[in-house]
């Protein structure tokens, strides 16, 4: 995604184990170049940026690396290693002299990752072997994220209880297949577990990743089972599902220093494709800054090899420059059109559909805010369908304050960011179904990407509106609906506060579930307000660190259930035909004692990608540190469920 989820991934995956100390001149330097650089992002906060109060709850090397390798790079243009470590320093109120080792991670890639917990080995690997009920992908290969064999009945929902858990900083949505799980991990470890008890079966070392693991069949490999993730420096990278052994790495995909992968690969036939996204809205808050550059693309690589087959910009429209800004900083554009969700398959027509972001500039493009239809084989555009022009947006542009490179006209940020789902009609017809951070479904024409019918279901916001997916059965289209802002002002207004230039509307968080044929409203269930606990709660001060119920996590579907999750840390399974809900759990109000060896590990929200159905068990990732910076943890809690925990 782009940089309103990458910043997850960069500032504070990477726990480093490394001493960060400082005297007090040391401090007082940490603390001038922080006015100087990084004060008008972070106090107060603008959009998605951490708080200062926040920053000071990551590890220090964290920091460094968000400055060296991450997001933070582009603004930290000019300054020495001694320079990161004492910014650091002072974000992380220690004392005594900066440390050799802090500053020679701040000179290289960081090297050591957080360390959660212990791995505990499987005593056996027995070989993979497929059944009718794995998840072997984000969404499946339409995007539906419908499990039909779940291995659970519907009267059997309302017994799950936690069987095991698996602590481990940041970590993604699972894949599983048969009783092996797939798991990648944004401090670097990739791992295969047993999904009957969580113990590892191997696990791969420095692979810094946020994309869930996609496993197909497939002779490329020795076992006869292969697995691709995509990392956070530009490339895709394979490896043998069943040993974890390294088949091929791709040559780096985009060569802007905060694009990135945060939309998992979709495997088909000998072809990879890899959607690229970027962190650009949050480096051209800085005035010195050549906003902007990065225009998103969709890579097809050889699914034996990591070549390159080709490669599409979803924005067509040539870059050039265009002014100087008024710190004499040339601008330029179009840009934007940031994919960060998993592209769709549609075999058919031959076609693979991505959703794309909003654009950087004022630089008119017709890519960005769009679905997109690219042919299989040679990756030409067949259709382009924008729903949202000029929709124009760095971060922070939609404060009182707003940043120098702030586009005009701005936009309010209304990425797609759910997959599309292509969708079999009872006509016989197909249609494209795409979900909006404005809180509008669309329903399109997947021969030419016409629009067919549209319905809101909230009134969205930066950060949804819909935020992270969709899911659909044989009869209806499941929508989560976050209206985080919204509810996050709805905090503050008791406060007597606000953080938005504009008045949004009123939250209507909630799940809805829609025809597809129409669009008609078939249900509607909203969140209720609920009690939670955010033991790592590093929230801005919005509203006191409040419950926050927006439902932005993807939802799960299976015969007759749909799953689906709220920030204040509660899973909901609800009845698919009338939306009652069946099942409740808060993974926010206990702790767990994990497989992994940690005890009195804490839950958090329920946020990104939502949960795997598959073997008569449901896996979901507890405490994910999202973009709203509400409810996360630094160290996250991988939940299995199982009928009456067994």
């Amino acid at each position: 995604m782009k940089w309103t989820r990458w910043i997850s991934a960069s500032a504070v995956a990477l726990g480093l184990a490394l001493p960060l100390v400082a005297h007090a001149q040391d401090t007082a330097a940490g603390e001038q170049i922080f006015n100087t650089r990084c004060k008008g992002c972070h106090e107060p906060a603008i959009e998605r940026a951490p708080t200062k109060a926040t920053l000071a709850t990551y590890p220090g090397a964290a920091i460094v690396d968000a400055l060296t390798n991450g997001v933070m790079k582009s603004l930290s243009a000019g300054l020495s290693d001694t320079d990161k470590a004492v910014v650091a320093a002072y974000l992380t109120a220690q004392s005594g002299p900066v440390s050799a080792s802090t500053q020679r991670a701040a000179a290289g890639r960081a090297a050591t990752p957080a360390v959660v917990g212990i791995d505990v080995k499987c005593d056996v690997n027995p070989p993979i072997k497929a059944t009718t009920s794995d998840w072997t992908s984000v969404g499946l290969v339409t995007s539906h994220r419908y499990q039909a064999t779940p291995g659970l009945t519907a009267a059997q929902v309302s017994k799950l209880k936690v069987k095991w858990s698996f602590a481990m900083s940041g970590g993604s949505m699972p894949t599983v297949i048969g009783d092996w799980l797939f798991i990648t991990n944004r401090s670097g470890k990739f791992y295969a577990l047993d999904s009957n008890t969580g113990c590892v079966r191997w696990v791969v070392e420095n692979a810094v990743s946020r994309t869930t693991p996609m496993i197909v069949k497939s002779d490329t490999s020795p076992s006869g089972w292969l697995t691709i993730i995509g990392e956070r420096d530009r490339t895709a990278h394979a490896f043998d599902a069943q040993t974890g052994k390294e088949l091929w790495k791709s040559p780096s995909l985009e060569a802007n220093p905060v694009a990135g992968i945060t939309g998992t690969p979709l495997i088909h036939g000998d072809q990879v494709f890899v959607p690229l996204t970027s962190g650009e809205e949050g480096a051209a808050r800085q005035v010195t800054y050549s906003c902007c550059s990065f225009q998103a693309s969709l890579a097809a690589l050889d699914l034996k090899t990591g070549k390159i087959n080709w490669q599409t910009k979803v924005i067509t429209e040539p870059l050039h420059p265009t002014h100087t800004n008024s710190a004499g900083t040339m601008m330029q554009g179009p840009a934007g059109g940031a994919i960060w969700s998993a592209p769709t398959l549609d075999t058919k027509r031959g076609l693979v559909y991505v959703a794309t972001g909003d654009s950087y500039t004022e630089v008119d493009t017709k890519g960005a805010d769009a679905i997109v239809a690219l042919d299989i084989k040679t990756g030409k555009i067949r259709w382009s369908n924008q729903v949202t022009e000029k929709d124009n947006f760095i971060v922070g542009c939609n404060a009182a304050k707003k940043p120098i490179n702030c586009p005009s006209p701005d936009g309010p940020d209304y990425d797609f960011g759910a997959s599309p789902i292509l969708f079999h009609l009872a006509s016989g017809k197909d249609v494209v179904l795409s979900g909006q951070k404005s809180g509008v479904v669309y329903g399109m024409d997947p021969d030419t990407g016409k629009s067919l019918w549209s319905t809101r279901v909230g009134s969205g916001s930066s950060l949804g509106g819909i935020e992270w997916g969709m899911a659909a059965d044989a009869k209806r289209l499941y929508v989560a609906n976050a209206d985080t802002v919204n509810l996050l002002e709805e905090n503050l207004k008791v406060l007597g506060r606000s953080n938005v230039a504009t008045p949004l509307g009123p939250p209507m968080p909630g799940l809805t579930a829609i025809d597809p044929a129409s669009g008609k409203v078939l249900w509607n269930t909203p969140a209720p307000k609920a009690s939670c606990h955010y033991a790592g709660d590093r929230s801005r001060d919005r509203g006191g660190g409040a419950c926050v119920r927006a439902q932005s996590q993807a939802p799960s579907a299976m015969p007759g259930v749909v799953f689906s999750g709220t920030m204040d840390g509660w899973l909901r399974a609800y009845d698919a035909a009338s939306g009652k809900v069946i099942w409740a759990d808060s993974t926010s109000e206990r702790t767990y004692d994990t497989v992994n060896q940690v005890k009195g590990q804490p839950g958090g929200s329920l946020d990104g990608l939502g949960a795997a159905i598959a073997g008569g068990r449901l896996f979901v990732m507890s405490g994910f540190n999202g973009a709203a910076n509400t409810g996360g943890n630094a160290t996250n809690v991988l939940l299995a469920y199982s009928v009456d925990g067994k």
